[in-house]
């Protein structure tokens, strides 16, 4: 599975997007390099040509870019030559020597997948760990031991805690999609993982991410080793190659006006963002009465059904994936051709990483938005912070399509109507005594 940008897509889509660098300058070990070569990787990205050299040279690195400029592979390469280049430090302990820690389970999985793309031939042993599935599995592994770990917070600090593994041995230490971190709230648990770290200065840190807030530039000063802050572009905050259009629609018209527009471009591989799982739920509904292959995918879906539904998106088996923002950041999805907001986002910051699901390694995509009535409000700070006015699009009332409303999900009869007989229970307290 193709996951991370490369001249491999050339025929797709231009390589305006790599530098003049190319991976075989940078003097790495030859497994690593058979790896990339594998992969098909012949010249860096721009944020890999500036965080290499220092993350290669033992400096701790905090990034920014674009999302899908290829920031997993940068501190992939980098990981690897430094286990590759190094012995393990307290040999005493059992544990890994590297931890990659991500937002959301779906990265996890990608993240993995592209370390084992571009380290097929090392011999470092990986491990995953994350929540909602497979704990004993994922248990037994880390049990057998791990070089490099890769998982979500709360997941990893489970295992912890239990003594499954040490946290002495570690040699790199990864943060991706940082600011994310902030927002779902593991701020407390990345401190409480960095902190039972061997000092930063017996590490190599690395922290990734396309927006550096001050919140996370604060963390990375605190748990790092004085590191070098990469910014690539951050006055262009968006691609140039996404087109980028709003439709003002009322609330009643936008579901007619997306099937419209799904319809019309002949979605085949199409992600559509809302704000709330209720609302992704009932998009899903519609879209499917009305002959979109579409899903919603959120955190109330079993994880073994989110990966199942990630996988077929990924596969071209399903068409349109619809998400709320938890899927939004950091995802590797290859020629996403289309990015609906169904809802805009409250947060501007939100906006440039919905976006980025297209437009990715260079080819081109749309991202097309609608100002509602709910939500039209966070237009303003969304321009501000890509610089920019959204060019606006008519809605002609007459030519939405008709949409036929899915049937109502069945109600669950109350106790007693309709359903089983309710049972009474046993009165509780003391009898009264006969006198």
């Amino acid at each position: 599975m193709q996951v991370l940008p490369s001249e491999s897509d050339a025929p797709t889509a231009p390589d305006h997007h790599l530098t003049e660098v190319p991976f075989s300058s940078l003097s790495l070990p030859d497994m690593l390099q058979a790896g990339i070569d594998d992969a098909g990787f012949r010249r860096c990205t721009p944020i890999q040509e500036q965080t290499l050299p220092l993350a290669l040279a033992g400096n701790d690195v905090a990034g920014q870019a674009q999302t899908g400029t290829g920031k997993t592979a940068a501190y992939l390469v980098a990981l690897y030559n430094r286990l590759q280049g190094s012995k393990p430090i307290a040999p005493q302990h059992h544990g890994p020597r590297a931890l990659i820690l991500a937002p959301t389970r779906e990265l996890a999985v990608q993240i993995h997948a592209d370390a084992e793309m571009l380290g097929k031939h090392l011999p470092f042993r990986l491990g995953l760990a994350f929540g909602g599935t497979d704990y004993e599995k994922q248990r037994r592994r880390l049990v057998e031991g791990v070089d490099i770990l890769v998982g979500t917070p709360g997941r990893i600090i489970d295992y912890f805690k239990q003594r499954v593994f040490s946290l002495r041995r570690i040699q790199v230490m990864v943060l991706d999609e940082a600011d994310r971190m902030f927002d779902l709230g593991f701020i407390r648990d990345i401190r409480y993982v960095l902190r039972r770290l061997p000092p930063s200065e017996k590490r190599l840190n690395m922290l990734f991410s396309a927006t550096l807030s001050h919140r996370v530039l604060e963390l990375a000063y605190e748990h790092m080793n004085d590191p070098e802050l990469i910014r690539i572009e951050p006055e262009k905050v968006t691609v140039d190659s996404v087109r980028q259009c709003i439709y003002f629609p009322a609330n009643e018209e936008k579901i007619p006006l997306l099937l419209t527009l799904l319809k019309q471009m002949d979605a085949r591989r199409t992600m559509v963002f809302v704000n709330t799982r209720r609302e992704a739920d009932r998009l899903g509904r519609y879209l499917a009465h009305n002959g979109v292959n579409a899903r919603a995918i959120s955190g109330d879906v079993p994880q073994k059904k989110r990966l199942r539904m990630f996988g077929d998106f990924l596969s071209g088996k399903l068409a349109v994936l619809i998400g709320t923002d938890v899927a939004s950041r950091g995802l590797h999805v290859p020629d996403v051709s289309h990015v609906f907001n169904f809802d805009l986002p409250q947060d501007p910051e939100d906006y440039v990483h919905r976006i980025g699901r297209t437009a990715r390694a260079g080819a081109s995509g749309d991202a097309i938005s609608f100002g509602c009535e709910s939500y039209a409000a966070s237009l303003p700070d969304i321009e501000a912070l890509i610089g920019q006015k959204i060019p606006v699009e008519r809605i002609d009332p007459d030519a939405l399509d008709a949409v036929s409303r899915p049937p109502r999900r069945p109600r669950r009869p109350p106790p007693g109507r309709g359903g089983k007989p309710r049972r009474r229970k046993p009165r509780s307290g003391r009898r009264r005594r006969k006198r």
